[in-house]
């Protein structure tokens, strides 16, 4: 069995055999809404078309001067005018003179200075002070010429390259575009995801259970629900029945049309798990079975689909078992860092899975042999140390342990049993990071 760290390592290796063959730049694109931008992948280098700041401005609320190249700063200014956001003081200013300005206020072209409004009389004049005509402030510290000015371009300039091809597009980038004045941003298109589960079984939900030995296909909506925050368009094939002929028809199918291919269930060595045969008679099979628990039966593979009729890029597959739990760790570990890689993610934006040091609250019991992601509940004290607690079964079909775990405690292949009080690794769910 190959090693988790292995797998992933393949897998992003095929992938970037697949995007040197495929390069990103003959990619389909589209453009899409600023404010629906978010997640989607750059597909075009976005230029700064304008500085920013566009003008030199205030950086505080204060008063806007000529602070003199020699000699002592003033001791009192005339207030000549104001300038506020969105309305300039255009009128010309000698030294001695100033005008108040406010925070994000163009700072007039003959001063050089800014002073705050704290670091003068101007709070004890207010009550008494008709600002309609030049009054007279005192300033109580020494200025420093250029102070409290941000000025024009200096955090970013003209024609300045600000985002780059491969960008993930988060909060951040939608703000920064949005001061560039960008309502709509070149995307990479979506990729389409195929996802079918296989089972004589299963039933789709909504529909009523006939007899004792159906159950509901819960692996398509939580694959579902586990890809929606990437930039994929998911299809699903449904439910496949344990037939031979109706797996190789609906699988044939399924990647004349998708760039990625995801079952549930039917990789396993049952004399009804009929994914596995299918695969290796329609395409190559890379990769059967990974050391770690849940998840053992894992299959990647791909498909090479190139006819008189239609020639596009090779369909990745990702067969996934079919107990929920190892579903979830599966899709987490290896499809979803692959999904994003394919969407045309750069290696240095991709997401993080973040990992933590935590104490463990009771002993944990892990034989050596297989990597281990096991569910559990962390929290972290008032002095900022991380404890968790292993939920107390660890069988791959407990649905119910999902909604009550917060992470994975994540045990090395070679680790053996554990004592309370000693220290492991924790990988804490996305969706509870808030």
């Amino acid at each position: 069995m190959i090693t988790v760290c292995d797998l992933k390592h393949a897998i992003f290796s095929h992938i970037e055999v697949l995007l040197q063959a495929y390069p990103l730049s003959e990619r389909d694109t589209i453009n899409v809404p600023l404010a629906q931008s978010l997640q989607h992948v750059l597909a075009r280098p976005i230029y700064a078309t304008l500085d920013i700041p566009r003008q030199d401005i205030s950086a505080m609320d204060g008063f806007a001067f000529i602070m003199p190249s020699f000699g002592a700063s003033p001791q009192t200014l005339t207030i000549i005018g104001e300038s506020c956001a969105g309305q300039p003081f255009n009128q010309a200013i000698t030294e001695g003179q100033g005008v108040r300005i406010f925070t994000g206020a163009v700072v007039p072209s003959a001063c050089n200075t800014v002073i705050m409004q704290e670091q003068t009389n101007f709070s004890d004049l207010y009550n008494t002070l008709d600002k309609s005509k030049p009054y007279d402030i005192t300033l109580q510290k020494a200025v420093i010429p250029g102070a409290h000015i941000r000025r024009q371009g200096e955090e970013v300039k003209q024609g300045e390259l600000v985002l780059a091809v491969g960008k993930r597009i988060n909060p951040g980038d939608i703000s920064l575009c949005a001061s560039l004045g960008l309502a709509t941003l070149s995307v990479f298109k979506p990729l389409t995801v195929g996802v079918l589960a296989t089972g004589d079984e299963l039933i789709d939900i909504g529909l009523r259970l006939q007899n004792d030995a159906q159950i509901y296909n819960s692996n398509t909506p939580t694959l579902g629900a586990l890809l929606q925050d990437l930039p994929v368009n998911v299809v699903d094939y449904g439910i496949i029945p344990d037939n031979l002929n109706q797996t190789r028809h609906t699988v044939a199918k399924a990647i004349q049309t998708c760039d990625v291919l995801i079952s549930s269930a039917g990789v396993s060595v049952g004399d009804y798990d009929f994914l596995t045969d299918v695969i290796a008679e329609l395409g190559t099979i890379h990769h059967y079975k990974v050391a770690m628990k849940p998840g053992k039966p894992f299959l990647f593979g791909e498909f090479n689909v190139t006819s008189k009729d239609i020639s596009k890029p090779n369909v990745l597959y990702f067969g996934l078992p079919g107990n929920p739990l190892s579903t979830l760790v599966c899709c987490l570990q290896f499809v979803k860092p692959a999904l994003w890689r394919l969407a045309g993610v750069s290696a240095a934006d991709l997401p993080i899975q973040l990992t933590l040091e935590a104490v463990t609250t009771t002993p944990i019991k892990k034989s050596p042999g297989r990597q281990e992601f096991q569910r559990a509940y962390f929290s972290q004290n008032d002095q900022g140390t991380y404890s968790v607690q292993p939920l107390s079964s660890q069988d791959s079909h407990r649905v119910k342990q999902l909604t009550r775990a917060n992470c994975f405690i994540v045990l090395p292949l070679e680790q053996g049993n554990i004592a309370a009080g000693e220290w492991v690794k924790i990988e804490p769910f996305s969706w509870v990071l808030g």
